[in-house]
C-alpha cells in the first residue's frame, strides 16, 4: 500500500500527518512505529491522522506516539493539525475546531503561528514526595491533556534528561500508564526554559506543547508569574502559554501559541 503523507514541524517536535477523512487507512501499531522510525521510515515524534469531525467539530484529531500507541493529546501536534486542516477548508480559513480524547479544541492561525485553546488542566498535585536517585528537585504533577511531572532544577543545561526522565516516567506513582517528564529552569520574569522526556517516544524531544503548558502553569503557582509565560524549548524557539488564574489553583482560558510548519510531502510503501 502507498501511503500519502505530509511531514510537519512544531518548534522542533515533528510529525507524519495523514488525511484519513475517508477512514480508508487502518494502520496498526507496528506500521505507525515504522513510519516514525528515523532510520527505516519517514522519521517523527508521532503521527497525526485527520478523521471526520464529530459532535459539531470540524475534524477529529487522532495522535499516535512514535511507539505506535495512541495518546490523548499533543500540544505541538495540535498546532500542526490546526494548520494542516485549515488548508483543507475554504481559502482564508483561520479558525478550526477538532475533537480529541482530551476534549474539543480550537486552533487559530495568526500569521506564522498557531494558537491552540487547550483543555482544562486537572489532577494537580504540588510539592509531592516523589523522588528518584541523584535528582535534587521537587516534583509537581498536572494533566494538561496528558499527564506531566514537572521539576524545576538549578542546572537545566546539564540535567541528565534520559536518566532522570526515565526514572520518573516509570516511577511506581505513575503506574501503569506512566507520565511525561519536564525539567525546567527560570530564565526571567514570566520566562522559563524546558527540557522534556516524552512518554511513547522514550527519550528527549525538541519540544512538547502539553509539557510547556504544564511547566508554565506550575511556574505561575510557585512564583506568581503572570500570563503569558514565555517558554524556551530545545528546538530553539520561544512559545507562549496564556491563562487566567482561578480560585484554588485552577486555570481557565489556557492557550499555547507557537509555530507550525509544513516540511515536505511524499509517498511511502507500507
Amino acid at each position: 500500500m502507498q501511503l500519502q503523507f505530509h511531514k510537519m514541524n512544531g518548534a522542533g517536535n515533528d510529525f507524519v500527518v495523514i488525511d484519513n477523512r475517508e477512514l480508508d487507512t487502518n494502520l496498526d501499531r507496528g506500521q505507525i512505529a515504522r513510519l516514525c522510525d528515523r532510520q527505516r521510515g519517514v522519521g517523527a515524534d508521532g503521527l497525526l491522522a485527520v478523521e471526520p469531525g464529530e459532535n459539531g467539530a470540524d475534524f477529529k484529531f487522532r495522535y499516535y506516539n512514535a511507539d505506535g500507541g495512541e495518546a490523548e493529546m499533543c500540544g505541538n501536534g495540535a498546532r500542526c493539525f490546526g494548520r494542516y486542516t485549515a488548508a483543507l477548508m475554504s481559502e482564508g480559513t483561520t479558525m478550526v475546531t477538532f475533537e480529541t480524547i482530551a476534549g474539543t479544541l480550537s486552533a487559530e492561525l495568526i500569521g506564522d503561528d498557531v494558537k491552540i485553546a487547550m483543555s482544562q488542566p486537572f489532577d494537580l498535585a504540588m510539592n509531592t514526595d516523589i523522588s528518584v536517585d541523584d535528582l535534587d528537585a521537587t516534583t509537581h504533577i498536572i494533566n494538561t491533556g496528558v499527564p506531566h511531572a514537572v521539576a524545576f532544577v538549578a542546572d537545566l543545561e546539564n540535567i541528565d534528561v534520559l536518566k532522570h526522565g526515565a526514572a520518573l516516567r516509570y516511577h511506581d506513582h505513575f503506574s501503569p500508564s506512566g507520565t511525561n517528564v519536564n525539567f525546567a529552569g527560570i530564565v526571567g520574569e514570566s520566562h522559563i526554559a524546558i527540557r522534556t522526556y516524552e512518554r511513547g517516544v522514550e527519550g528527549e524531544t525538541l519540544a512538547c506543547g502539553t509539557g510547556m503548558t504544564a511547566a508554565a502553569l506550575i511556574h505561575h503557582l510557585l512564583t506568581g508569574a503572570s500570563s503569558p509565560i514565555n517558554v524556551d524549548v530545545q528546538g530553539g524557539e520561544t512559545l507562549q502559554i496564556g491563562f487566567t488564574p482561578g480560585d484554588n489553583n485552577t486555570f481557565a482560558d489556557v492557550t499555547l501559541t507557537g509555530p507550525a510548519d509544513f516540511v515536505f510531502e511524499g509517498s511511502i510503501s507500507i
